[in-house]
């Protein structure tokens, strides 16, 4: 009997160790699942120039969530990030010179200095989000509904139907070129995810984050700026998503209403699939990492074995409930070790 106690003990903790990892673990064991599968049923996905078409896909909607992320570390969430990307990626293409023949008003500025305004005006409308949500008190999730439908209105305003092409230089190279085989947007998208990385892991703002996320109360009484913490992350949050939808503009060669759209859920998608609690406190880059590769995989996957393509927005829909249920069950289990501690 002692014997069976002694073997018990240690499986019971490993089950608990699992049990209380299975955020983190999910998204890395459905990641090698995915990469199994669809190297088996197709031999051209196991391939480095696969490999590469998947980093490129991600990369647009990896820097739109690492702001996301730190948005939903603080259990807050923002609505507006496709639509700030358009609206930015609309300003940068209309404040470049543009063919007479599009219609488009237009006010020609040198290319720093038309970026420079792109990335001012997505900060702007971060700044009116976090005005809103800490200084009003409207919900996040209500604010930010509503900044989705004034960035898309600003958008449409600018290019009024039209298609804008023209873009600066500098853009243009980081948006579609390529450092040798390695293209510049996916290296931009890994520098904007290590210098998120290393912001919540090394600085006193990334502590506050979990702080502020964790318990909020808690955070308050210890002297942190929970409204400067939250305000702060919505205008990264902006940020990102400026600075993703000028990058964006550039790989897609135009600017043009609602062309970012399928970007909110890929990126509140890649947050919560790669195991980000949406309650706060719980998660991180890499976490957001690993929830980027598994929608990039799961979606060129799908499209080499030649998915029907309205089956392949089921697939997402249900990969997307499963890691909600997960999240879920994970904050469960640690609100039961916080009340049996």
């Amino acid at each position: 009997m002692p014997n069976e106690l002694t073997e018990a003990t240690p499986r019971g903790r490993l089950a608990e160790t699992l049990r209380g990892q299975l955020r983190n673990l999910a998204p890395f064991a459905t990641l090698i699942a995915l990469i199994a599968l669809f190297s088996a049923l197709s031999p051209s996905f196991a391939t480095l120039a696969n490999l590469g078409n998947v980093l490129q896909q991600v990369s647009i909607t990896a820097i739109i969530a690492v702001g996301l992320t730190y948005v939903i570390l603080c259990a807050e969430i923002d609505l507006s990030v496709a639509a700030v990307a358009n609206a930015t990626g609309i300003l940068l293409a209309v404040l470049t010179v543009q063919d007479a023949s599009t219609g488009i008003a237009t006010l020609p500025l040198p290319g720093g200095l038309a970026i420079l305004v792109a990335l001012l005006g997505s900060l702007a409308l971060g700044g009116v989000t976090a005005l809103g949500v800490t200084r009003i008190g409207i919900p996040s999730f209500i604010m930010t509904l509503a900044m989705l439908q004034i960035a898309s209105g600003i958008g449409a305003l600018l290019v009024r139907g039209q298609i804008a092409y023209s873009v600066p230089d500098l853009l243009l190279t980081l948006g579609s070129g390529s450092i040798g085989p390695v293209p510049w947007v996916v290296v931009v998208a890994g520098v904007v995810l290590l210098l998120g990385h290393l912001v919540l892991t090394y600085t006193r703002f990334g502590r506050y984050i979990y702080m502020v996320g964790g318990n909020r109360e808690a955070a308050e009484h210890s002297g942190v700026g929970v409204r400067a913490v939250v305000g702060t992350a919505l205008v990264i949050s902006a940020l990102c998503s400026g600075l993703a939808g000028m990058l964006g503009v550039a790989y897609f060669g135009s600017a043009q209403q609602n062309q970012f759209d399928n970007y909110l859920l890929d990126a509140i998608s890649a947050v919560v699939v790669g195991g980000t609690s949406l309650f706060g406190g719980q998660g991180g880059i890499g976490n957001t990492i690993l929830g980027v590769l598994v929608l990039g995989v799961l979606n060129n996957g799908l499209d080499h074995i030649r998915m029907d393509s309205f089956l392949k927005i089921l697939i997402r829909g249900l990969v997307l409930l499963l890691a909600l249920v997960i999240n879920v069950y994970a904050q469960r289990l640690r609100s039961r070790r916080r009340s049996a501690a």
